[in-house]
C-alpha cells in the first residue's frame, strides 16, 4: 500500500505513521516526513525523546508489551507503523499486518528477522548463500564454552536479541567465558538466554551500504537503490565517527551491492508487490575485492547519519519517500563525515557549550539529539561535515564535535567563561581503558579457513577501525549509476549488477 494521495495532519484526510522508536533516527525520520504533510505519532518508552519533541502525538508504553503495542495502534489507526528500534512485541506486529490494520515497513517479517541474529544469520547463510564468517549458536554456559572452543580465539559473543553492543564481549581466551555469558545474559535488549559466538575474520575495512527499496517511477514496481558506501569506526559496538564514500575497489563495489541488494529483497513479506519498502542499513565487511555480510538493519542507520551532510537526500528523507511510494534520489553532494559528541555527565537536562565555535566553520553543521537524560557514553548529538576530500571532512567532523562541551544542568552560567578544550575527535570519542582494550583486541584477526564452516557461519564482530584515514585496497571507487538493479537483485556469485540508468 503506497499513499497515492496525502491529506492534511490532524484532520480526517491525514496519512498517519506510528514510530516504535523515537531517538535521533526517529526524529529525522519525522521532520521528513512532515515535510511531506503526515501526521506522525512517536512512541517510545520515556517521556520526552527526541521524537516527542517534534511528532504531533506522543506517547509512552512498554513497546516489548504486546497489549501495548497494541493498544497504542488501535488508538490511533496509523497507516504505517515503522519500528526504529529493535525491542519491539515483533509477534504484534505480525498480527496487524496479516489482519491488515496498518502496514508495518518494510514489513513484519523484516523487523522479527533482524531483532534475532539467529534468524537473520540463518537465512543470510543458509536460504540466500551470502559470504559470513564461522558462527555458532549456544544456549547455556556450557554450550558457549563449546562454541568458542570450536570457533577459536579470539571471537565474539553477542546476545541473539540485542544491537548496538549490548551485552557484546571478545573473548581472547577460556578464561573470558563465565564474564562473557552473564554479559551477553544481562545485556540483550529482550530477555533471552541464547548467544550467538563469532570468529575474527582479517578485513580491511568495513561499510555501511544503504540500500534503499522503493518504487522506480518508470515502472511502478518496487525496486533497488543504492547510496555512496559509508565507512565507520566502532567502539564497543558502537558508531563513533563515519564517512562517505568509503574508497573500494569496483569489483569489490560491484559484490557488495549484489549481496545488499539480496538482503533488502528478502525483508519483504510477499504479502504484495510493494512490500518491504524503505532503507536498509547493510554492513559489510571488506578484504581486498572479497565482501562479507555482517548485519542488516531494516531502518536508517547511525553510521547514516553522515548522508545530512554528503546527499542531495538524507537517509531519512529517502525512507519517507520510500515509505510514501514517492521517488527517489541517491545523489551525492561530495565527500562528508560526522562525528559523536557524548554526554560526558550523568545527568538530566544537560546543557551544551562551545555550539558558536564549532559551527564557525560553514562547512559543518551540528544536530543535538534533546535527549532528556545524559549518560558519560550517550550519544547526545553528532557533527556533521563536508570537505572536498574524505579526509578533511572527518578532520572537520572531528573537531567540531570535540568544540561542543556538554556541562551539568547546574553549571553557573554567569561564572567566568568555561575553558572549551577540543575531544580528541581524530580517534574518534575519548577511549576509556575499556576502549582502548577493545580497540586493541580488534587487530587481532585470524584468517578464516578457506572452507569456512558452512551454516555455521554468521557476521564478523566489529572491531574499531585505528585512527587515521581508512585503508584502501585499492583505487577511488568510480559509483556506478544509482539506478534500480531489479525487483531480486543478482546473486554474489554472478555477473555484476546490472546498470540500468540514473534513480
Amino acid at each position: 500500500m503506497v499513499a497515492e494521495v496525502i491529506g492534511t495532519p490532524l484532520s480526517p484526510t491525514a496519512v498517519k505513521v506510528l514510530l516504535l522508536g523515537s531517538g535521533e533516527l526517529g526524529k529525522e525520520v519525522t521532520i521528513a516526513l512532515q515535510r511531506f504533510g503526515v501526521e506522525v505519532i512517536a512512541v517510545d518508552r520515556y517521556a520526552d525523546a527526541p521524537a516527542h519533541q517534534v511528532a504531533h502525538h506522543a506517547e509512552v508504553i512498554d513497546m516489548t508489551d504486546p497489549a501495548q503495542v497494541r493498544s497504542v495502534i488501535d488508538k490511533h489507526r496509523p497507516d504505517y507503523v515503522l519500528p526504529e528500534i529493535e525491542a519491539i512485541a515483533t509477534d504484534t506486529l505480525e498480527t496487524v499486518e496479516a489482519e491488515g490494520v496498518a502496514e508495518v515497513i518494510p514489513s513484519a517479517k523484516a523487523v522479527s528477522a533482524t531483532l534475532d541474529r539467529e534468524r537473520i544469520r540463518r537465512l543470510a547463510d543458509e536460504e540466500l548463500g551470502l559470504p559470513t564468517s564461522p558462527y555458532l549458536f549456544a544456549g547455556s554456559l556450557e554450550e558457549m564454552r563449546a562454541a568458542a572452543g570450536s570457533i577459536g580465539f579470539p571471537c565474539v559473543v553477542k546476545p541473539v536479541m540485542s544491537s548496538s553492543g549490548k551485552g557484546q564481549s571478545v573473548l581472547k581466551g577460556p578464561g573470558d567465558v563465565d564474564a562473557a555469558w552473564e554479559a551477553a545474559r544481562t545485556g540483550a535488549r529482550v530477555s533471552n538466554d541464547r548467544v550467538i559466538v563469532e570468529g575474527f575474520v582479517e578485513f580491511d575495512y568495513e561499510i555501511t551500504l544503504l540500500t534503499v527499496r522503493a518504487i522506480d517511477p518508470a515502472t511502478g514496481r518496487l525496486a533497488t537503490y543504492f547510496c555512496d558506501p559509508i565507512g565507520h569506526r566502532q567502539v564497543d559496538g558502537d558508531y563513533v565517527e563515519s564517512w562517505q564514500p568509503q574508497p573500494m575497489s569496483q569489483a569489490a563495489y560491484d559484490v557488495a551491492r549484489s549481496i545488499a541488494a539480496r538482503i533488502a529483497t528478502a525483508m519483504g513479506s510477499g504479502r504484495s508487490e510493494v512490500s518491504g519498502r524503505g532503507v536498509f542499513g547493510v554492513e559489510l565487511f571488506v578484504k581486498g575485492d572479497e565482501v562479507y555480510f555482517s548485519e542488516v538493519s531494516p531502518r536508517p542507520h547511525d553510521t547514516g547519519l553522515v548522508t545530512m551532510a554528503s546527499q542531495r537526500l538524507s537517509e531519512f528523507e529517502l525512507h519517507a519517500r520510500a515509505v510514501l511510494g514517492l521517488p527517489v534520489n541517491t545523489a551525492s553532494r561530495g565527500p562528508g563525515a560526522s562525528a559523536v559528541v557524548y554526554g560526558r555527565h550523568e545527568d538530566t537536562g544537560i546543557k551544551f557549550a562551545g555550539v558558536a565555535e564549532a559551527l564557525a566553520d560553514p562547512d559543518v553543521d551540528l544536530r543535538l539529539f534533546g535527549k532528556p537524560e545524559s549518560f558519560a557514553r550517550r550519544r547526545m548529538g553528532v557533527a556533521v561535515a563536508t570537505a572536498p576530500t574524505v579526509e578533511a571532512a572527518r578532520e572537520k567532523a572531528g573537531r567540531a564535535a570535540g568544540l561542543v562541551t556538554p556541562l551539568r544542568a547546574d553549571h553557573d552560567d554567569s561564572a567566568a567563561p568555561t575553558e572549551i578544550k577540543p575531544m580528541p575527535q581524530s580517534a574518534g570519542s575519548p577511549a576509556d581503558e575499556a576502549d582502548t582494550e577493545m580497540m586493541e583486541a580488534g587487530t587481532q584477526a585470524i584468517r578464516v579457513p578457506e572452507q569456512p564452516m558452512r551454516r555455521e557461519a554468521p557476521p564478523m564482530p566489529r572491531p574499531p577501525m585505528p585512527p587515521g584515514p581508512p585503508q584502501r585496497p585499492g583505487p577511488m571507487m568510480q559509483p556506478g549509476p544509482r539506478g534500480p538493479v531489479g525487483p531480486s537483485g543478482p546473486r554474489p556469485s554472478g555477473p555484476p549488477p546490472p546498470r540500468p540508468g540514473q534513480g
